[in-house]
């Protein structure tokens, strides 16, 4: 046996000691989780993040500008677009026209948060929402940009948010997977999701996101086979584990504790899943609170109340994806249907999340990977238009697990093309988040290759005054 083999079976000889639910015992309720984390009190044990993939236009939801009706169909000034890199849709553009809203906004709650009137939902929580103004990303694509913004790197490779969360802090209910992801089946389908948004990198493959999906069958291949009953695989997975714990001496592969792991997850999650799926017992004021499409499994509206409840459960990270917001063209009618799907339920969460008591220790945090273009992309009419996508500056909300609401941070020029204010990038939310949930981002790090590795890699910085 080499060094290597060596140390490694004397970590999973450890791990069976420590953790003997890997190798067939019985699960305790709270698992995982490295020693001394958190590293200080925590706001939020919890994070729901509402993930509007596509880049929602920040003119059309939180940030309105009205100059730019005074200059609706005029060449946007090369001072304020200065060297800004444009994508290959629009940078060959003859012109670029400005392209004012077609949509008001107004003043909502005793901290006069200025709202699209396409989110009358969201405006009735206005006091309970922190919105950043000036959110910026390094990645112009969606691919890059979804991927940084999920993992903290434009390049695949690395673990997702959630994975960080699970790996750092354990999870809180040990029947449920740490973190879960949700993806709408009532959005429009423009840009792929691939499954490495939640999946777990380099980090050993327990910590990688389940996907809840609508139907009889909420995760997949989690019932047992015909003729299969819960005894014999009880019997299996003894033998299994037994298996396993000889091998992982032999072999010393650390993915043998974390295949092990999950086959007892598995088995757990066989009478944990329904439960927390079934929202049969729910009233009917809830289902009206979400909206009508909630009671439709699998909608946007179905998820964030799915959400709630996994939740309650002690579920660490739920993340759910709504797609559709790409919208180069027929931007109006477009996002006004994006609004119509999503206001109401995401508004509804929070609400109820504060009816619960349980917003205080939950973190929800809605937006998209990166805006879009004050100017127009292609021909702009009377009643139609698009926007190109915008890394440099855009806009997103925070509510609950430590954030003070009723207030906006950072502040973009009057055109909504330049930050002017209190900038802040992915990796900086990635810092503030995971300051909330008590750790310090520097020091969660996994090694790899020969180096150590974090959500915000190098970079980064607390955004400490979005904290209550």
């Amino acid at each position: 046996m080499n060094r290597r083999h060596f140390l490694s079976a004397s970590a999973l000889s450890l791990a069976a000691l420590s953790q003997p639910q890997l190798f067939g015992a019985p699960a305790p309720q709270i698992t995982g989780g490295l020693p001394g984390l958190p590293h200080f009190a925590a706001k939020a044990k919890r994070v729901i993040y509402l993930f509007q993939a596509g880049g929602p236009s920040q003119f059309e939801t939180l940030d309105p500008k009205p100059l730019l009706k005074q200059h609706h169909g005029k060449e946007l000034p090369a001072s304020v677009r200065g060297t800004q890199r444009l994508t290959g849709m629009s940078g060959n553009q003859a012109t670029l026209p400005v392209a004012a809203s077609f949509v008001g906004a107004k003043q909502h709650g005793q901290s006069g948060q200025w709202i699209s009137d396409l989110l009358p939902h969201t405006a009735k929580i206005a006091d309970d929402l922190c919105i950043i103004r000036s959110m910026h990303s390094e990645a112009i694509n969606h691919d890059p940009a979804i991927t940084f913004f999920c993992s903290g790197h434009q390049q695949p490779g690395r673990p997702a948010m959630g994975a960080w969360a699970d790996f750092g802090l354990g999870s809180m209910n040990a029947n449920l997977p740490a973190f879960v992801t949700l993806v709408s089946k009532d959005a429009s389908h423009d840009q792929p999701l691939y499954s490495r948004l939640w999946g777990s990198g380099f980090l050993p493959s327990q910590h990688q996101g389940v996907q809840f999906r609508a139907g009889k069958e909420p995760v997949l291949f989690l019932d047992n086979p015909d003729g299969l009953n819960r005894d014999i695989r009880r019997d299996m997975l003894d033998g299994l584990g037994s298996l396993n714990a000889a091998t992982a001496g032999i072999y010393g592969d650390p993915e043998t504790a974390a295949r092990s792991a999950q086959a007892e997850m598995a088995f757990r999650m066989q009478l944990a899943v329904p439960e927390a799926a079934d929202m049969s017992k729910e009233s009917a004021a809830t289902f009206d609170l979400y909206g009508a499409s909630s009671r439709q499994p699998g909608t946007y509206a179905a998820n964030c109340l799915l959400a709630r409840r996994l939740a309650e459960r002690g579920v660490r990270f739920i993340q759910l994806f709504h797609q559709g917001w790409d919208q180069h063209g027929g931007l109006p009618g477009q996002i006004t249907n994006q609004c119509k799907q999503t206001d109401q339920a995401s508004a509804a969460l929070v609400a109820d999340l504060k009816r619960l008591g349980l917003l205080e220790d939950t973190l929800v945090i809605w937006g998209g990977e990166f805006g879009r273009t004050t100017y127009c992309q292609g021909k702009m009419t009377q009643n139609d238009y698009g926007r190109d996508h915008h890394p440099r500056c855009f806009s997103l909300w925070m509510a609950g697990g430590g954030i003070k609401g009723g207030s906006s941070y950072g502040q973009t020029d009057e055109w909504g093309y330049n930050i002017v204010e209190n900038p802040v990038h992915v990796h900086d939310l990635h810092a503030t988040m995971l300051h909330l949930m008590g750790v310090d981002h520097e020091r969660l790090t996994y090694r790899f290759q020969g180096r150590d590795y974090r959500l915000t890699d190098v970079a980064g910085k607390v955004v400490k005054a979005v904290l209550a």
